[in-house]
């Protein structure tokens, strides 16, 4: 993810963290530096933020590692002010496992809690503590606490939740993995719009969460629409077959002419054996002139890690990886060699015909236009 910071590796999955993060380290400094606290409060309110986040990082861990229990790689672990995100390469397509990798994230903040709940047993001699004192906030108790919301969050049935996910696959063991995700998202939509509700009677946060939902029913359902759609269809039946590649050797010059003459946004960058060896990006192309100017070579500034596939792959499969790559093109081969070229733009398209075809299909005889 761009504008993020490589922090290291967990269980070799990359761990980064995004740079807005520290401005909510800054800002819960600064709150408790507001309220007249002393240093080592302040101090302590930072490190509660940070043993947090090593929750979320923990919990992000769950869905990576049992993802890679089914074949399923994980890019990274990226944290944000708003929790963690980690970016596998794909969902299991098998419900069962869908719904291991969807609990494996809350599984893990339980096993925190039965922790910090034993730990707190232990300082209090092995007697229950009062309910009330948990609430007093020692910061044990605090992080104990945290968890348990996190485990509550997490498993409400709406989008982009886990619950969400375990809902879907549930339902999906039963029905057609797009009816179920259909299902699904309206649940989440619903309750979106309570959330939105009571929020407007003085709540910003439930007003939030409302519209953090909302968007991410509705890009799960757009997502399940795509996969029924690409599912089953190679590669070759949407990729672009006319289209320019550059040489390593040319210079940014070359890359502006060809941006201008054509509608592409992205070059593959070839060898003479039309072995694929980068990629320039409109965005690459733009900083080198920038940067380097006219006369720079266009290798200075290609991507070199770019994924690429078969003509005959699944297009769902290529979509997965476009989408994972963070860029907008991607080069198709035929034997190694470039045979064509997958955007984001014409896989929209080619959904687009395909669901007008779908709805001709569907429409009942007589009721089409005029012959």
């Amino acid at each position: 993810m761009r504008w993020s910071i490589r922090l290291g590796e967990a269980a070799g999955i990359g761990v980064r963290v995004h740079v807005t993060f520290f401005l909510l380290l800054l800002w819960v400094a600064m709150s408790a530096a507001a309220a007249e606290r002393e240093l080592a409060a302040v101090t302590g309110e930072v490190l509660f933020i940070l043993a947090l986040f090593g929750c979320v990082v923990l919990h992000e861990l769950g869905h990576a590692l049992s993802a890679r229990r089914y074949g399923i790689r994980t890019r990274d672990i990226t944290l944000l002010p708003i929790g963690g995100l980690a970016r596998l390469e794909r969902m299991p397509d098998n419900p069962r496992e869908e719904f291991v990798v969807a609990l494996a994230g809350p599984a893990v903040n339980v096993v925190i809690a039965v922790l910090l709940y034993a730990l707190i047993l232990l300082s209090a001699g092995l007697e229950l503590p009062d309910p009330q004192a948990l609430g007093e906030a020692s910061f044990v108790a605090r992080l104990l606490s945290v968890n348990v919301a996190l485990v509550i969050f997490n498993l409400l049935p709406a989008f982009p939740m886990d619950g969400g996910r375990v809902l879907r696959s549930l339902l999906a063991m039963k029905l057609e993995y797009s009816q179920a995700t259909s299902i699904a998202s309206a649940l989440g939509q619903s309750l979106a719009f309570v959330f939105v509700f009571l929020g407007l009677f003085g709540n910003p946060i439930l007003l939030l969460i409302g519209v953090f939902v909302w968007i991410g029913a509705a890009q799960e359902a757009s997502m399940a629409q795509m996969r029924a759609v690409f599912h089953g269809v190679p590669v070759r039946e949407a990729m672009i077959t006319e289209f320019e590649t550059v040489n390593a050797h040319d210079t940014l010059e070359r890359g502006s002419e060809l941006i201008l003459k054509t509608a592409q946004q992205d070059f593959p960058v070839v060898n003479n054996d039309r072995e694929v060896v980068g990629l320039l990006t409109w965005k690459g192309l733009r900083e080198g002139l920038a940067n380097l100017g006219q006369d720079a070579s266009i290798e200075r500034v290609m991507e070199r890690e770019f994924e690429s596939v078969e003509e005959r792959d699944s297009l769902q499969h290529a979509f997965q990886l476009l989408q994972s790559s963070g860029l907008r093109s991607m080069p198709v081969t035929r034997s190694g060699a470039l045979c064509g070229l997958l955007t984001m733009d014409n896989l929209g398209e080619y959904m687009m015909i395909k669901s007008a075809l779908k709805q001709k299909q569907q429409r009942p005889a007589g009721l089409g236009g005029r012959a």
